[in-house]
């Protein structure tokens, strides 16, 4: 399991601290827990570091915990949020959450509070890495092909027997013999059907559960090419460079941190 990151900000140090101990205690070295005293260092770390949640009070010197949230909203900068005031006024609760928020809790916060608040907070945000992560692996193109019906039964059978063997040295001879076709006459099947090469449809196939195994996994590049097909990784890179615009590092490197 990934390492939770989690952020508290707020001004007075006695609060912090003890936002800080109860978290602590709570999660048992399974979260990173930071603090910091004002929204202006609090955006100069988050440039450089990427957080899971972030506990920030509305009330600071120099720049409000809401404007904080604004700021980082424009920035595109947007983890789970908690707000915490020692104000019930409805109009932070209302703006608080017109710019995400997930919580709002009032001081003094018992514990029990806190960490339900926590747990629900890093629980939504596991789903929205999840979903995030689905939307990054899914081929929209193999998902338009795999969900259209009126392929012929040869092209099917083919597309099937690619799905399931993707991991092997396959040739267009080899899956024609599968589908007892002329290899010429079931690549002219493939681009009049799929409006894809018989090599493109391999080569996304095989990318798609690359792109799965670098940000489930933590097989090498090497390794990862050779368990989706392909013999030598430079060519895997090149393949998965010319469809996702990145090499598979970068891919990894991008997505992984938000997980």
């Amino acid at each position: 399991m990934m390492t939770k990151k989690i952020l508290i900000v707020d001004d007075e140090p006695r609060a912090r601290e003890g936002l800080k101990r109860t978290l602590e205690q709570w999660a048992e070295g399974k979260a990173e827990i930071t603090c910091l005293d004002n929204a202006h260092a609090t955006m100069q770390f988050l440039k450089n570091e990427r957080i899971h949640l972030l506990i920030t009070d509305i009330r600071m010197p120099e720049m409000s915990g809401l404007k904080l949230l604004e700021a980082l909203r424009q920035q595109h900068l947007q983890p789970m949020v908690i707000v915490i005031s020692a104000y019930s006024e409805f109009e932070y609760a209302q703006e608080a959450l017109r710019l995400g928020v997930i919580n709002y809790l009032l001081k003094p916060i018992g514990k029990t509070k806190l960490i339900e608040a926590v747990e629900e907070a890093l629980s939504k945000q596991e789903e929205q890495a999840k979903a995030g992560m689905i939307r990054q692996i899914v081929d929209q193109k193999l998902i338009d092909i795999k969900v259209d019906e009126s392929f012929s039964r040869s092209i099917k059978q083919a597309m099937t027997y690619i799905d399931d063997h993707y991991s092997e040295d396959l040739s267009l001879k080899k899956v024609a013999a599968h589908v007892h076709l002329n290899p010429s006459y079931l690549s002219t099947l493939f681009r009049e059907e799929l409006s894809i090469s018989f090599t493109e449809y391999i080569s996304r196939v095989r990318i798609q559960h690359a792109k799965q195994l670098l940000l489930t996994s933590d097989l090498n590049i090497s390794e990862i090419a050779e368990k989706v097909g392909y013999q030598t990784p430079k060519y895997f890179n090149k393949l998965f460079k010319e469809q996702e615009n990145m090499t598979p590092n970068a891919f990894r490197k991008e997505n992984e941190s938000a997980f």
